[in-house]
């Protein structure tokens, strides 16, 4: 494709001649040559800065905010803001497939990732050919992809739209995260439906947002500025009306606590010999019957995240019955994922990686009565030290028995992470520390009596460990099993 034709809706200049361009690339250790190179300005890095190594690269078409140094056969397209521009100029590069595609945005705090693969599998059961785009990366006619980022750079977004319509996929389920808001990832996506879960502060601080203030701000742009043509909200939250004043769209209310289009009732948990959940009934409405539904997964916040898939799929005539059909047999990769193991104990894995969230995690967990609570935790390496206190406080609080350990040390060694967890533990609670994540797995489990839930907190559905810049495969659920299977074999 042209140069010209790639940048033709972005404000700018063209310098130095129109050559065909063959790929799109922000990463100069990828870029190859026939691409087009786009000069992001990252938090920390600057795109401007690595040009040279894409020319080098055989780069010869460049998309910048300033004149680059380069050899005179560089053709340089300048622009206003190169980050604003990605995502319309990908759009133009993979032929707008966004627009052939019905999609659906959720955002939130909590409960993007379980709400968006609970509403895939509804639409999915129904026939109607849904992808999904998250934190637990890109599902398209059930292969999976790992992504970086809960809500992948603009260029990645297009070329996955791309493939789910070479694909013969219908609709798109995307969790939509403040930063890609902020960041301009999903502009110009035509968002049918969106869908907001809660609002309370996380990923502020240093490389994120500056305040809560600019991450609410963020949040708001899918329900302002993508002219969605249903906005679904949690009438419970307190941030619902911020995030919903001056939309045009149909709006749809769940709830628990408030009079809700979709409202949920008669809540009570439920835990058998190796898993726990909780079932409500569903009111839509003007309707006259309720609609009994059972999730597999445990707390209020599963009962919101499950009206509110329930809520979505409607928009797209999905009655409340079947989608409560469909919901009492799904089980969410990593999100309260019970890995059944041994009679008698309940094993647990969860993404909670900050204090919020374990917090969330732990009393929800205590609702259920267990004889104890052992968690098993860590924390990242070289960044978010701020969780490492957070992390250690709310397990000291709410769980009987902690073992500390690695999560993704990447360039730190952990155990030196390992060690500022554990001078933040209080209350008194036994811990003990074990560096290496396998074999703290295997001691939870071993120790593990029945009556207990065990809870491995951090990992959720990751399939790696980030040590030293490498994603070392691990998974946590076969580790369980391993060690339940050692365990019943020694009786």
């Amino acid at each position: 494709m042209k140069l010209s034709r790639i940048i033709k809706d972005i404000p700018g200049e063209l310098r130095g001649g129109d050559p065909e361009c063959t790929g799109i690339e922000y990463d100069s250790r990828k870029a190859r040559g026939g691409d087009l190179f786009v000069c992001l300005v990252g938090a920390k890095r600057d795109g401007h800065d690595f040009a040279m190594r894409a020319y080098d690269n055989g780069c010869r078409a460049f998309l910048c905010e300033r004149t680059l140094e380069l050899p005179d056969d560089a053709v340089q397209a300048v622009t206003d803001d190169t980050r604003a521009a990605l995502p319309v100029i990908a759009a133009e590069y993979y032929g707008h497939p966004a627009h052939k595609l019905h999609i659906i945005g959720i955002t939130g705090t909590k409960g993007k990732t379980t709400t968006a693969l609970l509403c895939s599998a509804i639409l999915n059961a129904a026939g109607m050919n849904c992808a999904y785009i998250g934190s637990n990366g890109v599902i398209i006619n059930g292969q999976h992809t790992e992504t970086v980022n809960t809500t992948p750079e603009s260029l990645e977004l297009h070329h996955y739209f791309a493939l789910m319509v070479a694909s013969g996929v219908k609709y798109a389920v995307l969790e939509v995260s403040s930063q890609a808001l902020g960041h301009h990832r999903v502009d110009g996506i035509p968002f049918e439906v969106a869908a907001f879960t809660n609002l309370s502060e996380d990923h502020i601080g240093e490389g994120e947002h500056p305040d809560f203030e600019d991450y609410r701000r963020c949040k708001k742009r899918l329900f302002s500025d993508f002219g969605a043509k249903n906005i679904i909200y949690n009438a419970d939250d307190e941030s619902s009306g911020y995030m919903t004043e001056g939309t045009s769209g149909n709006s749809v209310s769940y709830g628990i606590n408030s009079e809700a289009d979709f409202r949920a009732f008669g809540i009570e948990k439920y835990r058998n010999d190796t898993s726990l959940g909780v079932r409500f009934e569903c009111r839509r409405a003007g309707r006259l019957h309720s609609v009994p539904v059972s999730l597999m997964s445990p707390g209020t916040f599963s009962v919101y995240n499950g009206l509110c898939a329930i809520a979505i799929a409607a928009c797209y005539g999905v009655a409340e019955d079947f989608s409560a059909s469909v919901l009492e047999r799904t089980p969410v990769q990593g999100r309260f994922e019970v890995v059944e193991g041994i009679p008698g104990r309940t094993f647990i894995i969860d993404y909670s990686h900050n204090g919020l969230s374990l917090t969330s995690a732990l009393t929800t967990l205590r609702d259920y009565e267990p004889e104890r609570i052992i968690c098993v935790f860590g924390s990242v390496g070289g960044r978010t030290r701020g969780r490492r206190r957070e992390l250690a406080e709310a397990a000291s609080k709410y769980a009987d028995y902690v073992i500390i350990t690695s999560d993704n040390p990447d360039f730190e060694p952990p155990e030196e992470v390992i060690d500022e967890i554990a001078s933040y533990m209080h209350f008194d609670t036994p811990y003990e520390c074990v560096i290496d994540r396998g074999e703290a797995i295997r001691r939870a489990v071993g120790m593990s009596r029945r009556g207990d839930i065990v809870l491995f907190a951090g990992k959720g559905h990751e399939t790696y460990q980030l040590i030293c810049g490498q994603k070392v495969p691990f998974s946590e659920r076969r580790l369980i099993l391993e060690a339940c299977a050692s365990m019943s074999a020694i009786g």
